[in-house]
């Protein structure tokens, strides 16, 4: 045990590891965040047309573009969306790797946020989109400042597991090229061929990612709560 200790100390300080960890914590947690944020924007749209597909025959075409979208990118592995993107969609051009995994992971984000959302905006009763239609605002402007508010209070701990989710599969964002946590302590662990350690290592600082992660969701839950109370 003390020889694999030794063979992580040298790999992670003496040789300059902890670098590339740094580098792979910072791209992973870019890569969640960033990923989410485009995946919020996608998906909303996406929901909004789905939902308004239901009233109008224009928005009925836009739906089902948005359901072959959906589709696509909830029947695909993450993995396989990376290979797609990397060897054939930017093989032509040069783009960071990094770049290039926020994308993907943005487009994979919004197929099931856009489920989420829809299924939030749904929550909210229909008597609230009826009385801002009888009080002369328009559907978009219903939507937006009278149900859209009250669906993202519904889905915000499902958005939490969405970024829990993603901040997880950025494991395999080290197959385009990008510095990820898997793939830095994946050097460490190639360097001298001791697996143990590097791996447990690697494990724990998802850990200690998702346990942050998931006491920041919740504490947005208490405070939303607290504001509905008051």
């Amino acid at each position: 045990m003390q020889i694999m200790w030794d063979a992580f100390y040298d790999q992670f300080v003496v040789k300059g590891g902890y670098r590339n960890v740094l580098e792979g914590l910072r791209n992973t947690i870019i890569i969640a965040i960033l990923g989410l944020l485009i995946g919020i924007v996608i998906g909303t749209l996406v929901a909004c047309v789905q939902v308004a597909g239901k009233r109008s025959k224009v928005a009925r075409g836009f739906a089902v573009v948005g359901d072959v979208y959906t589709g696509l990118f909830r029947g695909t592995p993450i993995i396989v969306q990376l290979l797609i993107f990397h060897y054939i969609i930017f093989s032509a051009i040069s783009i960071d790797g990094l770049v290039e995994a926020v994308i993907v992971f943005g487009l994979n984000s919004g197929a099931y946020v856009s489920e989420i959302m829809r299924g939030g905006i749904l929550s909210v009763d229909v008597g609230q989109l009826e009385a801002g239609r009888t009080l002369g605002l328009s559907y978009p402007a219903t939507m937006l400042r009278i149900v859209f508010p009250q669906a993202v209070k519904n889905v915000i701990p499902t958005l939490g597991n969405e970024l829990i989710a993603l901040t997880k599969d950025t494991s395999v964002a080290g197959y385009v090229a990008t510095m990820d946590l898997t793939r830095a302590f994946r050097l460490i662990a190639t360097a001298n061929y001791e697996f143990m350690i590097p791996y447990l290592m690697l494990a724990l600082t998802y850990l200690v990612i998702i346990l942050i992660m998931t006491f920041v969701v919740r504490m947005v839950e208490r405070r939303l709560r607290k504001s509905e109370r008051r």
